[in-house]
């Protein structure tokens, strides 16, 4: 099912990650605004929104190769190309401006990093942001330099998961209608923030993060609303091909300080 990057998309990745595309990013993004400060790098404090995205590819005339395909796809027992479902429309019908950006294959998330003055987080450092407390004085329910089990804290609750961690809203009001499993994912900063001031490092959709190594996959963390509780521990880990792109998969930027 997973094929390699036509070569005029490759080429194209390859200038947005260069930063050759002339086009600049908002004051907003280029600032860092809605970033926390972790360690030695910061990192968004949701993942990025359908909205933003629209910048991006307004700007730079992006067009992503679920858009060429004709839709993302889902998990049913084998993978399903659903017309029509890109991140302009996760679910086959226009998105609004505060739902994460999903149907984006791994270079195109790193695409819009970059192009924002970014990139996307190394594997260590989204596993740090989303485990280890690192605010001096957190609020209460956290503690400095504690390591918990899950993004949200000693327990899943709170998240947009499948089972077993709460009822939030999301975006579908027929989820039956929809998806045979789940019930999508809620707009960014729906669920209580969680380690580091951190929105949805835990369930809502996959984050797509930048092990650096070679081959063809690259992590995905955090779990997603497709799924419960056992995929948002720190102890799972995922990865998908790096051409991917379906309804569950989003990101998060990150960049490093002096």
């Amino acid at each position: 099912m997973h094929r390699r990057l036509p070569t005029a998309l490759a080429l194209t990745m390859a200038w947005f990650c260069a930063g050759l595309v002339s086009a600049a990013p908002p004051d907003a993004l280029r600032a860092g605004a809605g970033m926390q400060t972790v360690g030695r790098f910061e990192i968004d404090r949701t993942e990025v929104t359908l909205g933003a995205f629209r910048e991006f590819a307004r700007a730079t005339g992006f067009v992503s190769q679920a858009e060429r395909d004709g839709g993302g796809s889902t998990f049913e027992g084998g993978w399903v190309r659903r017309t029509g479902w890109t991140w302009q429309s996760p679910f086959g019908r226009p998105g609004s401006d505060r739902e994460p950006a999903v149907h984006l294959r791994f270079d195109e998330a790193q695409a819009f990093c970059r192009w924002a003055g970014k990139r996307l987080p190394t594997d260590a450092e989204w596993m740090e942001a989303a485990y280890t407390e690192r605010r001096p004085n957190p609020p209460a329910g956290f503690v400095t330099g504690r390591r918990y089990p899950f993004p949200t804290g000693e327990s899943p609750a709170g998240a947009n998961c499948a089972e077993g961690c709460g009822m939030t809203p999301t975006v579908l009001a027929d989820p039956r209608q929809v998806t045979s499993r789940g019930r999508g994912h809620a707009e960014v900063g729906s669920t209580p923030a969680g380690v580091n001031g951190l929105y949805e490092m835990a369930a809502n959709v996959w984050e797509w993060t930048d092990d650096g190594g070679p081959g063809s996959e690259r992590p995905t963390r955090g779990g997603s609303w497709w799924y419960g509780p056992a995929q948002m521990h720190r102890e799972h880990l995922q990865s998908k091909p790096r051409d991917t792109a379906v309804v569950y998969i989003g990101f998060r930027c990150a960049r490093s300080l002096p």
